[in-house]
């Protein structure tokens, strides 16, 4: 009965968070696009509409959905925060609101403005995270007076296991009742005296089926260290998930990472754990969009400029207009990374003998004054107006508009273990170390920067990165 009320507030949360984000766009058009009166509704129903329209419709509410239920965790764990809560809430309404800017502008419909999606994604993330506060106020007030309270058995006498336990009986909110502590296989109960102060003993993890079978149990929480008691644990899950009992694994700190992000898949009847897969599935989908109508929409609206510089480059050095160089992009592929040519010709050839020239550290290669660079060259790499044909290679989808620049072989050949982390994502025109200083920076903090970038990406820090990168350019700041 517990499950299904569970089951019931569940999908209830589902269907409500896409009420709430249909009810907020229609009450900010009504009010703020129309001043107050509705009648763009009896408009929307009665019209006749194109089969595309339709489907962009039917897109962007799928899409919500999609959305949500990608990027938000609805279930009834008690441990969850209000803070991640908050987090996952306000990344969907990003997500959300940026799909509803995208099909407003593709279909031209009127009434879906930057400023009302601004309000929309407000509004609508503060009535979703207010919502949740509501929902977990009122259960913490049923759980303080002992209404579905939940019996936890925790097996496992180490210091962990005691804070857990202590922390877990001071939030009331959560209610949990630890029936007992279960002590290892091999331990002897050797803190006997520690847990009968406060909790009670219930023996050997030996114990747990006779526990299951005539007690009531509804968690048991496996505290021993996963290193030395795998199989162990094994036996306590297997146990437990016969009679439907929630068991919740605390690994070491050194290995809890390697549970973080794992995932259970099925190949032809086999069981695969699969691990690290990456789930941010539709930020990145969004990312892929806005690279993809990105890059097309600043090659056409560029494009007398990009026709300048080639003209400029073609009449004032022998030699091709791009520059086509082979460098590495994510995972070590390679790729043809695209330039308008800055340089002689013969560039290449003349590096060895510049060697010592050489102005930064680490593998990378750069002279502030180099002489190989060519008039015209010159003003292109200021204003880095000499990468805008990367812009082609974001469009094929070898580069992205915002990532960890793209290095040479050679260079990638004598990284550390820790700067090769850089090729673990898709390559980008821009990044932190473009907006952070560039050539003034050394080695080590670029590729601090880069490791900065991947750990906190989002599409925000993507678009952060994107408004800093104009004034930069602009100014010509850190360029050679």
């Amino acid at each position: 009965m517990i499950r299904l009320r569970h089951k019931f507030l569940i999908q209830g949360f589902r269907i409500f968070d896409q009420i709430i984000l249909v009810v907020v766009f229609v009450l900010l058009v009504g009010f703020v696009q129309e001043r107050g009166h509705f009648n763009f509704m009896g408009e929307v129903l009665e019209k006749s509409y194109q089969a595309y329209e339709g489907l962009a419709m039917l897109g962007v509410l799928l899409g919500w959905f999609f959305i949500f239920n990608r990027l938000v965790h609805y279930d009834s764990n008690r441990f969850t925060t209000l803070k991640s809560q908050a987090i996952e809430i306000a990344k969907a309404m990003a997500v959300t609101s940026l799909l509803l800017l995208l099909v407003g502008a593709m279909f031209y419909i009127k009434m879906v403005t930057p400023s009302l999606v601004s309000l929309f994604l407000l509004v609508a993330t503060a009535l979703l995270i207010g919502s949740r506060v509501v929902l977990r106020s009122l259960l913490g007030t049923l759980r303080r007076s002992g209404c579905n309270a939940r019996h936890l058995v925790i097996i496992g006498e180490t210091n962990k296991s005691f804070d857990l336990a202590d922390r877990i009986e001071t939030r009331l909110e959560l209610g949990y009742e630890i029936a007992g502590f279960l002590f290892g296989e091999g331990t002897c109960g050797g803190h006997l005296s520690e847990i009968e102060a406060r909790w009670k003993v219930l023996g050997p993890v030996g114990n747990l089926r006779h526990l299951l079978e005539n007690g009531v149990i509804d968690e048991v929480m496996f505290c021993l260290p996963l290193r030395d008691n795998f199989p162990l644990a094994c036996d306590v899950v297997g146990l437990c998930n016969d009679l439907g009992v929630v068991v919740r694994v605390v690994p070491d700190v050194g290995n809890a990472w390697v549970l973080s992000r794992s995932q259970v898949e099925d190949f032809e009847g086999e069981q695969v754990v699969t691990l690290f897969r990456e789930r941010m599935l539709c930020q990145l989908f969004v990312k892929r969009v806005t690279d993809l109508f990105g890059s097309a929409l600043l090659l056409i609206l560029l494009s007398p400029l990009l026709i300048l510089a080639a003209v400029a480059v073609k009449f004032t050095s022998p030699g091709p207009v791009l520059f086509g160089q082979e460098r590495i992009g994510m995972n070590k592929r390679r790729f043809r990374l695209l330039k308008f040519r800055s340089m002689v010709v013969d560039a290449e050839e003349r590096k060895k003998d510049l060697a010592h020239l050489n102005e930064m550290d680490g593998p990378t290669f750069k002279i502030r004054k180099d002489p190989r660079v060519t008039r015209v060259g010159a003003i292109l790499r200021k204003f880095s107006i000499d990468e805008l044909p990367q812009l082609i290679n974001v469009f094929k989808g070898e580069m992205s508009l915002v990532g960890p620049r793209p290095p040479l072989l050679c260079e990638v050949d004598l990284y550390d273990w820790s700067d090769r982390r850089r090729l673990s994502i898709i390559p980008g025109i821009t990044c932190l170390w473009q907006v952070s200083g560039r050539n003034q920076l050394t080695f080590e903090e670029w590729m601090i920067l880069d490791r900065e970038y991947i750990d906190n990406w989002s599409i925000w820090l993507d678009l952060k990165i994107l408004l800093k990168t104009i004034p930069v350019v602009l100014g010509g700041k850190g360029a050679s």
